[in-house]
């Protein structure tokens, strides 16, 4: 069981990890349909200044129609947004329709000889940085071939009789004009994919992060598993013995003794109770059913259960549960509240508060204490196993289980220390993942 929770736990990190790769190629397409829109008003631009502010004899209508085309993809692209298959095939067929698209113009408009024709490094760039290595090779060898094409077959790019002899000015012009452009939208939309990049290897290592953390829980099951299963039978034996002495003639004449015995026998069915818990949290208790009961039941007998534990501690427990509505007594949720109450209480054995509150459909357990609080360092580390303000190497697994014990109940845990001194910590959680429906 332990080795099909740990398979699941990295099933679940690959396919978020998946999910937000592809999410990541949807931030990068939508980057590209950006750079689309400012190429086509570019071209748009550049052409009517040309032809009608330098006199160039351009041929508008088809100029035109693959400004359009180019429209038209951007418009058809942005429901593709949220599709999350085959990210590097809709990145490669992006560019490769923008070179496309620039081959065109360039054919019309002077071939190899336009000072623009660098332009094809802006898209061989882009594939090298978001293209899978095959991909951005195709991109190369495209991009190569049309400048090769576009060498021997293009439509002359006549200059006016104003300009006849100033055909290298012209060029150098347009090559100046050419290169600032190429180096603006580079700078621009490099910092934009890398930013990209960098927030998906972050999510990325926040998966792997939450994946050990998980590995870590299910080895920590695992010995409690293999621990309470040792003790049940030892347990059970002491409680036989303890039962026979009972009934023994000598040891029942002295009140004093069966006083121990019976109180013996009371911290024997504690242990027994608490290796059932540990059993039946990780799911390997046979012949019990779930208890359902209402929530402040469960959150009293909590509370009960733990001021038993610890009679000296001033205990300030409310709850303001609204309806109370019927629940399922969830032995990891109940070991959760028992840690961070025990934590309250090493930090601060005078004084703990415990107060339960409903809101909507949310359920939200605080719990306050008048220790020293958390240092900044702790509160930087806070849900993390092996990181404790107290003293022994070791502690701080009880936060670290409370944090993602509510994760997979799909809630959270915060703390902050309090103006007046101590910490407050802060479970929630949504009803419905105890409640019956």
């Amino acid at each position: 069981m332990t080795s099909e929770a740990a398979r699941q736990g990295w099933q679940r990190w690959l396919a978020l990890a998946t999910a937000r790769t592809d999410a990541t190629g949807n931030a990068n397409m939508r980057q590209l349909v950006t750079l689309r829109w400012i190429a086509v008003a570019g071209q748009f631009v550049t052409i009517l200044f040309a032809r009608f502010g330098l006199g160039f004899d351009l041929p508008l209508v088809p100029m035109m129609a693959a400004l359009a085309a180019a429209v038209g993809l951007n418009l058809a692209s942005m429901p593709l947004y949220g599709w999350r298959k085959g990210a590097n095939i809709q990145l490669l067929l992006a560019l490769l329709f923008d070179v496309g698209l620039l081959t065109t113009q360039f054919y019309l408009a002077g071939g190899a000889t336009n000072p623009f024709i660098s332009l094809y490094l802006l898209h061989v760039v882009l594939g090298a940085v978001l293209l899978d290595r095959w991909s951005s090779w195709a991109i190369v060898v495209v991009t190569a071939a049309c400048f090769g094409v576009l060498t021997l077959y293009y439509r002359p790019l006549i200059l006016p009789p104003d300009y006849s002899g100033e055909y290298f000015l012209l060029y150098t012009i347009g090559s100046l004009l050419c290169f600032m452009l190429i180096a603006t939208l580079l700078m621009l939309f490099m910092t934009r994919i890398t930013g990209n990049l960098r927030a998906r290897d972050t999510r990325l290592a926040d998966l792997r992060q939450q994946a050990a953390e998980e590995d870590h829980i299910v080895r920590m099951g695992l010995l409690a598993s293999g621990a309470a299963h040792e003790l049940g039978t030892p347990l059970a034996s002491i409680a036989v013995i303890l039962a026979d002495w009972r009934r023994m003639p000598t040891l029942a004449q002295d009140a004093d003794l069966q006083a121990e015995i019976v109180e013996m026998q009371s911290e024997v069915q504690r242990c027994k109770a608490i290796v059932t818990g540990i059993l039946l949290s990780a799911g390997e208790a046979r012949g019990e059913a779930p208890e359902i009961m209402p929530l402040h039941q469960l959150l009293d007998g909590i509370v009960d259960e733990w001021r038993a534990v610890h009679p000296s501690v001033d205990f300030d427990y409310t709850t303001r549960v609204g309806d109370d509505p019927q629940v399922v007594s969830d032995p990891a949720l109940k070991q959760v509240i028992a840690n961070v109450l025990d934590n309250a209480a090493e930090a601060s054995p005078h004084w703990v508060a415990f107060r339960g509150e409903r809101t909507e459909g949310d359920l939200a357990l605080i719990v306050r204490d008048r220790g020293p609080g958390f240092s900044d360092e702790r509160l930087a580390s806070f849900g993390k196993p092996y990181q404790s303000s107290k003293r022994e190497p070791g502690h701080g697994l009880g936060l670290f289980l409370a944090v993602n014990v509510m994760r997979k109940l799909g809630g959270g845990v915060s703390v902050v220390n309090c103006e007046g001194g101590g910490a407050e910590v802060t479970i929630t959680m949504p009803l419905s993942a105890i409640a019956l429906s």
